[in-house]
């Protein structure tokens, strides 16, 4: 779709400044967060209405870019058993008539996939967010990490199985398969999930990745399985399609993966063919010290995209005004902002936005017109 923004005499603000990436353009930057629901029936996977009223809705509201959920590139790879995934033809099926309908609405589907880790099979936060065990009531199965270290040291805390070579080139084929059937979906863009203490962050962060292979020890080796899964996933995914992967840029905890590791990881990824880097921190540890405000991650993304040339970057957390938003972008600390609980509250928020930075939407939900903000 062309461009979503008319002005007149003053300059569009960068919120609404459309972003080309490859072949894809986003009507602007303000951009839905892969947000967890949970709500798939059956433990297969497979998306319901549910998930196309949630994102057509901020699809309608204006959105930029509706980025899914985190999405299992394998069973075992969901956090819960009501997780979404991509590992079949009935999931591509389901997935399709969401992203058709968040394209037709002028929004770019994008797909984040995922492999939980040791944070996998745990009940939805709703029913407890309790480990589930293998076998049990709960449809439990055994969760998988680059060495055998429990999330924490709580007595129920799952001990994970720690990943054999031969099972890191299966994870890798889960993620290829789940970017080409990403592609049969219809998604336009595929973000890969390394951040918040899933897999890939698992294998970054020393507090996690104890191994003693070519895998662990030194920055060079605990990048290195997540940067060959980029590199299959980029070589498996059209060209002309752009790629992000999400990071935590620092662990917040002492020992952890740090902001000056993510910005050598950026450029190994800028060369790895990623477009965007969305940024943002922890998860990996309840030993985390987060400090908590306004804009809290965004000079993680400010660094990133000043010392890395050329990576363009993704602002989140706690940014919830227009206001806010367009400070964040027209001084450059990163070049789209990535909203999650704001938009939960208000899914219509960029068209509010707009009307708060003088902005006319030219393709204003027709249907909406009579109720235009």
């Amino acid at each position: 779709m062309s461009a979503t923004v008319v002005h007149a005499a003053a300059a569009v603000p960068r919120t609404f400044t459309p972003l080309r990436l490859r072949s894809v353009t986003a009507r602007n930057r303000l951009w839905v967060s892969p947000m967890c629901q949970y709500a798939c029936d059956a433990r297969d996977g497979v998306v319901t209405d549910w998930h196309l009223a949630h994102l057509g809705q901020r699809a309608v509201g204006g959105a930029g870019l509706v980025c899914v959920e985190a999405t299992a590139v394998s069973p075992e790879g969901r956090i819960s058993p009501q997780d979404t995934g991509l590992w079949n033809s009935e999931q591509v099926a389901a997935w399709s008539r969401i992203t058709a309908f968040i394209e037709r609405q002028g929004s770019v589907p994008a797909v984040q996939l995922a492999h939980a880790g040791r944070k996998a099979s745990t009940a939805a936060p709703w029913l407890g967010g309790a480990v589930l065990p293998p076998g049990g009531e709960g449809g439990g199965w055994e969760p998988v990490a680059p060495s055998a270290l429990a999330f924490s040291s709580a007595p129920d805390a799952a001990r994970p199985r720690a990943l054999t070579a031969a099972e890191l080139d299966a994870v890798e084929a889960a993620f290829v398969a789940a970017t080409r059937n990403a592609a049969a979906a219809g998604f336009k863009v595929v973000e890969l999930h390394a951040a918040h203490g899933y897999l890939l962050h698992e294998f970054l962060s020393p507090l996690s990745n104890a191994r003693e292979d070519e895998f662990g020890g030194p920055f060079e080796n605990r990048v290195r399985f997540p940067v060959r899964v980029v590199r299959a996933v980029r070589a498996a995914w059209p060209a002309e399609l752009p790629l992000f992967v999400r990071i935590s840029a620092t662990d917040w905890a002492e020992g952890g993966w740090s902001v000056t590791e993510s910005v050598k990881l950026a450029r190994l990824l800028r060369e790895a063919g990623v477009d965007l880097i969305d940024t943002s921190s922890g998860g990996l540890t309840p030993a985390q010290k987060i400090p908590l405000g306004p804009g809290y991650q965004v000079h993680l993304s400010e660094q990133i995209r000043r010392e890395c040339s050329g990576m363009l970057t993704g602002a989140v957390g706690l940014i919830t005004t227009a206001e806010q938003a367009e400070a964040v972008l027209s001084e450059g600390r990163a070049d789209v902002v990535l909203m999650a609980r704001e938009l939960l509250r208000e899914p219509y928020f960029p068209l509010k936005a707009a009307k708060a930075l003088g902005v006319e939407v030219a393709d204003y939900p027709p249907q909406y017109q009579r109720g235009r903000v």
